[in-house]
């Protein structure tokens, strides 16, 4: 409860990365005390900054988890981070007991404890709430496709492309933004992505990304964000002409 009420200021001063990263160093000398000292009052002490460590490290996590996904995902993102997460409890469990039982259980936490440590300096490079500057809203700006009848929600796969007419000088910073917009294409639903370019027509590319079903590119629509719609924005930028670049949707013939 105490790092409960101190987690709000601690979080302010040292930001998330760091407020894990003590959490986890606080973890690490809990375990050193349980290792070494036998004194009620210790073991008491540690114990309180194990729980108050323990309560800073898990929040940090679950709110990083949660600002790096969008509505329509972020409940089955929220089930794989806890099962990974508690899974890895799980086995730390059964290493931890085989080693206590083979070595003894000071060297056992010892052994947690440099492992803690070691993991802080294993993770620096990968920070947390690297998406909580996203705008992850529905945009909602896709209108809705273009059909000459009624399409079964199961029909597929469908092959959506895109064509840009673009300057030629300008390709290199087109395919770099492109590409960027393409991870958004295939977070959203598409399990297949390209570009080509036409060898007649310089400046003249189609983009093109798959889908399993009518009604998963439906959903499409409404998984786009504001963030992949400014990754859209910047790349048709580059497009040359009055109109927007061209859409057209194919179905696989139904046999």
């Amino acid at each position: 409860m105490g790092g409960a009420f101190l987690l709000p200021s601690l979080k302010a001063r040292l930001g998330p990365d760091n407020t894990v990263a003590a959490g986890t160093l606080g973890t690490a000398a809990a375990l050193i005390v349980f290792a070494s000292l036998h004194e009620p009052v210790a073991v008491a002490a540690a114990s309180m900054l194990a729980g108050a460590s323990w309560i800073a490290v898990l929040s940090n996590l679950n709110v990083s988890a949660q600002v790096a996904l969008p509505e329509w995902v972020r409940a089955r993102g929220l089930s794989v981070f806890i099962t990974v997460f508690f899974g890895s409890m799980t086995l730390g469990s059964l290493l931890w007991g085989q080693m206590a039982g083979l070595f003894g259980i000071p060297t056992a936490l010892l052994t947690a404890a440099a492992g803690a440590v070691l993991g802080i300096v294993a993770s620096r490079p990968f920070k947390l709430q690297q998406g909580a500057d996203l705008d992850l809203a529905p945009s909602m700006h896709w209108p809705a496709p273009m059909a000459a009848g009624a399409v079964e929600p199961d029909r597929g796969p469908v092959m959506v492309t895109v064509e840009y007419r673009i300057d030629p000088m300008d390709a290199a910073a087109f395919l770099d933004a492109l590409h960027k917009l393409a991870d958004a294409r295939r977070r959203d639903g598409a399990f297949a992505w390209g570009i080509f370019e036409d060898v007649a027509v310089p400046g003249r590319y189609l983009e093109y990304f798959m889908e399993d079903s009518w009604l998963e590119h439906l959903r499409h629509h409404d998984r786009v964000t504001q963030s992949d719609r400014a990754a859209q924005d910047l790349v048709h930028a580059y497009h040359q002409g009055a109109d927007s670049p061209r859409v057209t949707h194919f179905l696989a013939p139904a046999l």
